[in-house]
């Protein structure tokens, strides 16, 4: 079946098999998949992949890890297509598409994660702490609405991320304020740091305000965008932003290539 998929091209989905998963949130799974046959993929850190509900539909999700063979994603069911993803046994799965997370050696690295922006960045993180004498400082922070929906919680403190959240109640203990909050007092060398910031579009706004606020140049600030991705070939436009499109140019994208194009508002 894998080497009919991969006869049709990229439009035909691989069948993978759901061998683990595991709840996030209310809302919100991480599925750990394996290809029925073939070889797995090895996305790059940032890539996405089109996951496939056979029969109900299909959306772009970014790949959250690489575990040996297996594909792991993180999916938040908020509509039929990624609910009966949430569900499934078997998913078609098409990619990787997109390209990367840029991350040089010998330098300072912040990352800034919003809700469930740091699915995104999660092969980012994992990179940068299983090769951490490549790098200076290297600055985790990540924020939610309220502890409730913060991702990965057993992993958080293992990582080292600085947590905080929009609000809560008595039974938090942790930091309460917005993500870009935390930039200020984030240890790294403005001059010589890379940032990656992935969330909802205001809080990557203003989480690059902060850091050109701290003197980090705007070609060192990458974002990820994820707006209206159908076919992840750029042949169907959905996705178009200004000149380019998301799926082929992006989804990560400089600052400066970036800023007048968030002025376009999603639809």
């Amino acid at each position: 079946m894998a080497t009919a998929a991969a006869d049709l091209g990229p439009m035909a989905p691989r069948p993978f098999r759901v061998v683990r998963r595991r709840r996030e949130t209310a809302d919100t799974w991480t599925l750990e998949l394996e290809p029925v046959a073939g070889e797995p993929l090895r996305p790059e850190p940032g890539q996405f992949a089109m996951l496939y509900a056979f029969g109900i539909g299909e959306v772009p999700i970014s790949v959250a890890a690489v575990d040996g063979d297996r594909l792991v994603h993180t999916v938040r069911a908020v509509g039929a297509v990624t609910e009966a993803i949430c569900a499934a046994r078997v998913l078609g799965v098409r990619g990787p598409f997109g390209n990367a997370w840029p991350l040089p050696t010998g330098g300072d690295v912040v990352v800034v994660a919003g809700g469930i922006g740091l699915a995104p960045l999660r092969p980012a993180v994992l990179h940068l702490l299983a090769r951490r004498a490549d790098y200076g400082e290297v600055a985790l922070l990540y924020g939610s609405r309220t502890p409730d929906l913060l991702l990965y919680r057993r992993e958080l403190e293992r990582w080292g991320f600085d947590v905080t959240v929009d609000s809560a109640d008595g039974g938090w203990r942790g930091k309460v304020g917005v993500v870009p909050k935390l930039i200020a007092s984030a240890t790294f060398d403005p001059a010589a740091a890379v940032a990656l910031v992935c969330g909802p579009e205001v809080m990557m706004r203003f989480s690059a305000e902060a850091l050109l606020e701290r003197g980090v140049s705007p070609e060192r600030i990458f974002l990820s965008m994820e707006r209206n991705m159908h076919c992840g070939l750029g042949h169907c436009g959905h996705c178009q932003l200004g000149p380019t499109l998301i799926c082929r140019d992006g989804p990560v994208y400089r600052y400066d290539e970036l800023e007048p194009l968030l002025a376009v508002r999603e639809r």
